[in-house]
């Protein structure tokens, strides 16, 4: 007999992902740091985990129904899942997604036969943001819900209700800090306030990209945002409603440099290919694994696959463009 799970309904694919200790993070940072493999996801990214909570809490209050569409402004991975959970529920997606990101995330939301918009990079004050750009086309599309990942708290309830509790499984119970970047908030809202319902003393920290905001208002109480970041997806400049009350305890700034040096090590050392979103996040991990201590143990989130970056993280000519360090092996 076996205790592998079966499942009747590919949706009940989405969370329940393991959870691995990463060895050479825990060793730099004399602690255990695990991470959670949210590529396990079948639209291989933590963002599953909203998209199925939205589109759910879109069907219960009574604005999705049969043959309705699901519009979304999103740097990708999002719009994955929501192309995923719309066709296994009948629904239709309109994507809309700013230019600059991964040739390989807009490959794969035609693929899902998602309908994809795209719109320049631009400030969010400005009404063409691609955030802005898809509450108008939902307004505009009979029958069309808009997802609003940033503001919709059913997202970080995704968190809240799975992954955190999901962590704390996983962990025993022996959980003392927890740590992940910012792109809506939703995944470091939910899992703090998760895992604080089991346990007031584990330590949440933020971990931003340079280019946010977030790191100086933890901080400093300031909106302030310094440097830039390559990153696709997080980053934020504002508190997002899933932000509100969010129990951050302490927060850390990383580079993309140092987010690199964890991306290359767990892929050379582990056989784990990741996003950089994913490397920023490890780093952050070890830098509270060693404010914490020896014997802590510390969670993070592996956001995605390193395959969606094929043609930009994992190219030379690419680095080497945006003046970041090519990893040996692409020489």
């Amino acid at each position: 007999m076996t205790n592998l799970p079966v499942y009747r309904d590919a949706l009940d694919l989405i969370g329940n992902t393991p959870l691995v200790l990463l060895k050479g993070p825990s060793e730099a940072a004399g602690c255990e740091i695990w991470g959670k493999c949210e590529f396990a996801n079948p639209g291989a990214s933590v963002k599953d985990r909203a998209a199925l909570w939205i589109i759910r809490d879109a069907e219960k209050r009574g604005e999705l129904g049969p043959g309705g569409t699901v519009v979304e402004g999103t740097a990708g991975n999002t719009g994955i899942g929501i192309a995923l959970v719309a066709n296994a529920l009948g629904y239709k997606t309109i994507i809309v997604m700013p230019d600059n990101q991964s040739k390989e995330k807009m490959d794969t939301l035609r693929a899902l036969g998602a309908e994809l918009v795209l719109v320049p990079p631009t400030k969010f004050a400005d009404p063409n943001h691609f955030v802005h750009t898809s509450r108008r086309i939902a307004e505009e599309t009979e029958g069309a819900v808009w997802a609003n990942q940033f503001d919709n708290v059913a997202n970080r309830r995704a968190h809240i209700e799975g992954t955190a509790p999901e962590i704390w499984d996983q962990m025993e119970g022996k959980v003392d800090g927890f740590t992940c970047a910012v792109g809506t908030g939703g995944t470091l809202a939910g899992v703090a306030m998760g895992l604080k319902a089991f346990d007031e003393k584990v330590t949440i920290a933020l971990t931003d990209p340079y280019g946010a905001a977030l790191y100086n208002y933890y901080a400093h109480g300031e909106l302030k945002a310094e440097g830039t970041s390559v990153a696709e997806g997080i980053g934020q400049g504002r508190i997002t409603a899933n932000l509100e009350g969010a129990p951050i305890d302490t927060q850390f700034r990383m580079s993309d440099e140092e987010g690199l040096e964890w991306v290359a090590r767990l892929l050379r050392e582990e056989g784990l290919c990741l996003g950089l979103s994913s490397g920023i996040n490890v780093a952050g991990a070890v830098a509270l694994g060693k404010q914490l201590g020896a014997g802590s143990r510390i969670a993070t989130i592996l956001c995605d696959t390193g395959f969606r970056y094929l043609s930009s993280l994992y190219n030379a000519e690419w680095l080497e463009s945006k003046k970041l360090p090519v990893f040996d092996w692409l020489r």
